[in-house]
């Protein structure tokens, strides 16, 4: 897997891109397949700015993340991705409620 890390006023160091990719490797267990993710990653004044874009099969994942501390903004990010991949991989397994509440309070009432 190719990981795409673009910076903006900062420089990117090795302990920054490993880090990176070993946060990006728990992603794995959910066994899909993460096509071209591009992190970005900028300084603003006071804080960190971390924004991430991955194509999965079935959609799109988006976040972002801002923090005083870079690697903080980082792993947070990554939560926010693990979250929405958790969300994208269990959709198919929502269901909704075939009857209302309101319906189904209206039956029991009239079996009374």
């Amino acid at each position: 897997m190719v990981i795409n890390i673009t910076s903006k006023q900062m420089d990117i160091t090795p302990a920054i891109r490993s880090h990176i990719e070993d946060r990006l490797k728990k992603l794995e267990k959910w066994h899909v397949q993460l096509i071209t993710p591009h992190i970005v990653l900028s300084k603003e004044p006071k804080i960190f700015v971390v924004d991430a874009t991955i194509n999965t099969p079935s959609g799109q994942l988006i976040a972002t993340a801002k923090n005083e501390d870079m690697y903080f903004a980082i792993n947070e990010l990554l939560n926010k991705l693990e979250r929405q991949l958790n969300k994208l991989q269990h959709k198919s397994e929502a269901r909704r409620a075939t009857n209302s509440l309101k319906e189904t309070n209206l039956l029991n009432s009239a079996e009374m």
